[in-house]
């Protein structure tokens, strides 16, 4: 990015360049407190100093890989902003479809497990679009957990959502949707993945072939999944055949089926098991 002068405007910042210009405009929009709309209709605004000193600082770590949402703290997912950190993954368009998916499989009342919710996107979001649901939420990371309950008091969800520092679904009960977006990268594809840097290894690394947590929720899943219950998992592009096989083997009676994603990928195991 090209010097900025002292008393910089929104119009100078903006042109200077340097970074993806869409990026650019979130930042300094989130620096100084305004939106995007407002930022862009008013490009003759001068810039503190001491929010300009924030913004380079900022834009430095942007241009050096850092992700976005780290740096303003928040991201958007199914309409709702929700707070994230280096502690969760940042929530992802594709995981959508498993939220529109599970919304559609959802009876009045029913009992949900959103297993490694991370941020907690996917249980805030099915909290705020069915209102007659219970949610458990699990991760085996303390740090993830404290992001998704403040995603949770910060839409006023709270008291449908119980969140359970476990693994997986150990000690967890009974229910009638089981959703999942577990890691699913092989080791190498999470080593090799930009973004990756600053995420957490966790929440992406699925091990050698991709599929070591995936393989055993579903092991386990029968355990937990009510009779006629359904069962929502994030899967890779290429892992449609083994993830049928491990569906079919745990669940030999269910309806097992793989949703593309908007790109046409592979991307949603759905279980639907028989009443």
């Amino acid at each position: 990015m090209a010097a900025l002068a002292p008393a910089a405007t929104v119009g100078s910042v903006l042109s200077a360049g340097g970074a993806d210009r869409n990026d650019l405009q979130v930042l300094l929009a989130h620096t100084i407190g305004v939106t995007r709309t407002k930022l862009l209709s008013n490009p003759q605004v001068q810039i503190h100093p001491a929010q300009l000193s924030s913004f380079k600082s900022a834009h430095l770590r942007l241009q050096a890989g850092e992700p976005l949402p780290y740096l303003i703290g928040e991201w958007e997912f199914f309409g709702a902003s929700f707070a994230v950190s280096p502690a969760v993954l940042i929530p992802r368009p594709e995981t959508e479809l498993l939220v529109e998916q599970a919304l559609q499989l959802l009876q009045p009342g029913a009992r949900v497990a959103d297993v490694g919710t991370g941020s907690g996107c996917i249980a805030v979001a099915l909290a705020l679009h069915n209102r007659s649901i219970t949610l458990t939420a699990s991760d085996a990371a303390v740090a993830a957990l404290q992001v998704a309950r403040a995603n949770a008091q910060r839409h006023a969800v709270s008291p449908r959502i119980q969140f359970v520092h476990t693994h997986l679904l150990r000690a967890l009960g009974e229910f009638d949707l089981i959703c999942a977006n577990l890691p699913y990268l092989t080791t190498q594809e999470a080593a090799e993945l930009a973004v990756g840097r600053h995420e957490p290894r966790l929440a992406l690394d699925g091990g050698a072939d991709g599929l070591q947590l995936i393989a055993e929720l579903l092991a386990t899943a029968p355990a937990h999944l009510a009779a006629g219950g359904a069962m929502c998992l994030e899967i890779g592009a290429a892992q449609k055949a083994a993830v049928c096989g491990l569906a079919a083997a745990a669940f030999p009676a269910a309806r097992v089926q793989v949703l593309p994603d908007l790109a046409g990928h592979d991307r949603l195991l759905v279980i639907q098991d028989s009443p």
